[in-house]
């Protein structure tokens, strides 16, 4: 295992890489990337993102979520995959936050994890992004550079956010997903990475070899 501060001037190097590396997934409030990143999961953010946009105007609000007809709904986001599932929880989640937080989304991982669809990647994701509290988003690309740096060798995301938390310090966690996310998707791809164009070569403890599996 690499020290704290190896796998920072590894993440520096990143950084200086993809400086602008932030969430995909277009919102203007929580409760916008709440809905957003519930949908996210087995699916693009760009396509997340062009379903979004009808989503949110016909759906504005927890409000009109809360009550609306599941097969609304699911037409609504059917190209997500999922959908019947994906649209249970959306307006469960909705009733949830309106009827126990007054319609406004928790800002506690505790609370969040406790809607419906919303585990804790979800909940990391809306913690650091809109209400700048530190959370280890691990997500599929996370979790393969994670492995590939030799930063963990747990399976589970949530063992690999607990020994991620503990690597780096908290104030980098959010931006370490944003970054990794980005690396993944522009590098260090699944099932090859593309070593020959990566900007962190030399901090890799297994050149070229596939450490995801």
């Amino acid at each position: 295992m690499p020290t704290s501060r190896e796998a920072e001037r590894l993440l520096d190097r990143l950084e200086q890489r993809y400086p602008d590396a932030k969430c995909a997934l277009v919102h203007d409030s929580a409760w916008q990337l709440l809905i957003a990143t519930i949908l996210s999961a087995q699916c693009t953010d760009k396509r997340v993102n062009q379903v979004t946009v009808t989503l949110f105007r016909e759906l504005p609000t927890a409000v009109e979520m809360a009550t609306a007809c599941q097969a609304v709904v699911e037409n609504l986001i059917h190209s997500t995959g999922f959908y019947r599932n994906k649209a249970k929880h959306l307006i469960g989640c909705a009733q949830a936050v309106l009827y126990q937080h007054a319609g406004e989304v928790p800002a506690s991982l505790k609370e969040l994890i406790a809607l419906p669809g919303v585990g804790r990647k979800t909940a990391n994701v809306v913690l650091g992004n809109v209400f700048d509290i530190p959370g280890m988003v691990v997500d599929t690309h996370v979790k393969r550079l994670s492995r590939r740096f030799g930063w963990t060798k747990k399976s589970d995301p949530v063992q690999i956010e607990k020994e991620l938390s503990l690597l780096l310090p908290p104030q980098r966690w959010t931006q370490c997903g944003h970054t990794l996310i980005e690396h993944g998707r522009a590098c260090c791809k699944a099932p090859t990475p593309n070593c020959s164009q990566c900007p962190v070569v030399e901090f890799c403890p297994r050149i070229g070899v596939d450490k995801s599996r």
